[in-house]
């Protein structure tokens, strides 16, 4: 993953009310919309200590603020998130303010200082609770308690300027519900004896006492709601805030699963080494800890409902080389992947690039329609179009065909964040395009996916992402399950998956990751065939195959370069290398002029090589395997 620069923003002027900074929460009406701008924590010199400070205390509690008042309506909604021109938030909330939409008839209060900000929904909250500076992992465990408390999360510091001085000791002097470290500032948590307020035993590391605190506490209480959990990087992204996007402490992306009364962690998947935050541990003591997270999580849900984790390792930051572990960035994507797959878990996976994301606890309550439908090709269509010959035959001409999987969306924050400048490119719509979009967004961002649909042309298609209502490795789902040895998760993963399918209208699941996984087996495959019977495209399978009525494809390259010269030459290789005359490839946030060039440079390089849209494309190909028994069966290769 890399961070990547937007070059285009969409910005409309809306109309607010200003009130007093000290307005009391009482003077809001129901119907009014609370606004706050928090792009100056963007603003701050990252090299300053004292600023690092602001960009990390006042989005924190202000997100846990939105997460508590957002709940059941609405209330509040901030400015944050910008990358590159594009102004992300004002987007949004410019689209919505138009006539007859959504938010048209909204009045709105604008806050100028985070205290009046926090005085304003007093009476929605109970207080505080204070989170250690020096133990980093207790800012994603007050976040944890946040949700489960109604107060809103503050780092202990009593230097003059400080949030904590002006929301505790000063100003509104909140109370203080919970501590996370001593009232004196010193260390609650100390890595020895028991687990403070517990029975259990220290694990050693105060990282690891913080989590089995708070899941002894709240979740093995029946505190937590376990289907929803969020990995998200705790606060030692202040000793390194530069090391992705200003945004990227992600903070903004808690006030969802705060508002779901959900769990927060920052834990490294690999068991072979400490992890890179917490090298004093003993080995693995974070990958246990994660796994007694999930299980509890699993055991809560009966193993019938899939726990919804927000977020993705931090890989700038923690457990790969870039922070002297000795892995990877997508290696250890893939072991976080089988990890959280094992326990009945996916993630929405908020990577670092498009990482950052806001307002979902407002989006939520977005209104979508009962359904979004899409057309299919019939075998009247191809035969008029000249796919198919008059006697229901293939007919390719000397051709090969292939499709585009355009992704990569399996994350709320990328198709929040590229909307107004990949999706609005007015170069979207001149060549066919299988947009590949996890319909379990619909949870954090269900405005971008109607967006989406509404504003589809007839060469948009839509298909499922990686690797269906969210990224898991469905391998780990298949008994005997590596990891967890838990029952079969497959019956359960169809359950999930079915509503999200049946909404979208989605009937083709565009690239199935099966990383360190197992591949699909036979019952595997016959749980994609319940929900995704137009297609799938595993990496773990023979290279064509038909199963059912299925039709299975193993997946290829990815192609990313941005010459469409080079491109063309990468696809003829490619072509050219396999057996058979159908082809799938991967692109990663790419821009639809860049398609309409690689397009035009193909048909004058080589015509019979041809882009198809996906109803054609897997219709076509169904209709080949059907009339092929060695594709068919798997025996080409």
């Amino acid at each position: 993953m890399i961070t990547f620069k937007l070059t285009k923003g969409i910005f409309l002027t809306a109309c607010f009310v200003l009130l007093s900074p000290y307005v009391k929460s009482q003077s809001l009406k129901n119907d009014r919309i609370g606004v706050f701008d928090l792009g100056y924590t963007l603003t701050k010199d990252l090299s300053n200590a004292e600023d690092v400070k602001t960009a990390w205390d006042d989005v924190h509690t202000v997100s846990t603020l939105q997460g508590i008042v957002n709940r059941k309506s609405p209330r509040l909604y901030i400015y944050m998130i910008k990358n590159g021109s594009a102004d992300i938030d004002r987007y949004w909330w410019n689209k919505y303010r138009k006539k007859d939409k959504w938010l048209s008839n909204r009045d709105t209060v604008v806050y100028q200082d985070i205290v009046g900000l926090i005085n304003a929904y007093r009476v929605d909250i109970k207080g505080v609770v204070v989170y250690d500076p020096n133990v980093a992992a207790t800012s994603n465990v007050a976040s944890s308690v946040a949700g489960q408390e109604d107060v809103i999360a503050v780092r202990y510091d009593i230097g003059k300027n400080s949030l904590y001085t002006r929301l505790v000791l000063q100003g509104p002097k909140l109370p203080v519900k919970v501590w996370l470290v001593n009232k004196n500032g010193s260390a609650l948590f100390t890595g020895s004896g028991n687990i403070p307020g517990t029975k259990r035993l220290s694990t050693g590391s105060v990282k690891n006492d913080a989590y089995l605190w708070f899941l002894e506490k709240y979740t093995k209480a029946g505190k937590t709601n376990t289907k929803y959990g969020a990995y998200y990087v705790d606060q030692q992204w202040m000793k390194n805030p530069r090391g992705a996007g200003p945004n990227h402490h992600t903070l903004t992306n808690h006030d969802f699963f705060v508002s779901k009364k959900g769990f927060f962690f920052d834990l490294s998947p690999w068991g072979d080494e400490p992890a890179t935050d917490d090298l004093t541990q003993k080995t693995g003591t974070d990958l246990n800890t994660l796994k007694e997270l999930l299980l509890t999580a699993y055991e809560y849900n009966k193993g019938k409902d899939y726990a919804y984790l927000g977020g993705f390792p931090p890989w700038a930051f923690k457990y790969t080389k870039h922070a002297g572990g000795g892995h990877e960035d997508v290696p250890t994507e893939w072991e976080y992947s089988a990890v959280i797959s094992a326990y009945n878990a996916f993630k929405d996976a908020d990577a670092i690039g498009f990482g950052a994301l806001a307002n979902a606890s407002f989006w939520q309550h977005y209104p979508l329609k009962k359904k979004y439908e899409q057309k299919w090709v019939t075998e009247a269509d191809l035969k008029q179009r000249g796919y198919l010959t008059s006697d229901g035959k293939v007919d390719f001409k000397g051709r090969n065909f292939f499709v585009f999987y355009v992704g990569d969306y399996d994350a709320s924050s990328w198709v929040s964040q590229t909307t107004p400048t990949l999706w609005d490119s007015p170069e979207r719509g001149k060549v066919p395009l299988m947009w590949c979009i996890s319909p379990v967004l619909q949870e954090r961002v269900p405005m971008a996916m109607e967006y989406r649909r509404e504003s589809a042309t007839r060469n948009d298609y839509f298909a499922a992402a990686d690797n269906g209502a969210g990224y898991l490795m469905p391998g780990m789902l298949q008994e005997p399950r590596p990891i967890s040895a838990l029952p079969d998760g497959l019956d359960a993963w169809v359950a999930h998956n079915k509503p999200y399918y049946e909404k979208w209208d989605l009937s083709i699941t565009g690239f199935i990751i099966d990383g360190q996984a197992p591949g699909l087996n036979q019952k595997g495959l016959d749980a994609y065939a319940k929900f995704s019977p137009n297609g799938i495209v595993p990496q773990k399978t023979p290279l064509t195959s038909l199963h059912g009525n299925m039709p299975v494809l193993r997946a290829d390259d990815d192609i990313n370069e941005d010459d469409p010269a080079v491109v063309v030459k990468h696809i003829l290789d490619r072509v050219g290398k396999r057996p058979v005359p159908f082809h799938w490839f991967r692109n990663i946030l790419k821009d639809p002029g860049w398609y309409v060039k690689v397009v035009e440079e193909l048909k004058r390089t080589d015509p019979k090589v041809e882009l198809l849209d996906a109803p054609t494309y897997f219709e076509l190909y169904r209709i080949y395997l059907k009339q092929n028994p060695d594709a068919a069966n798997g025996k080409i290769n």
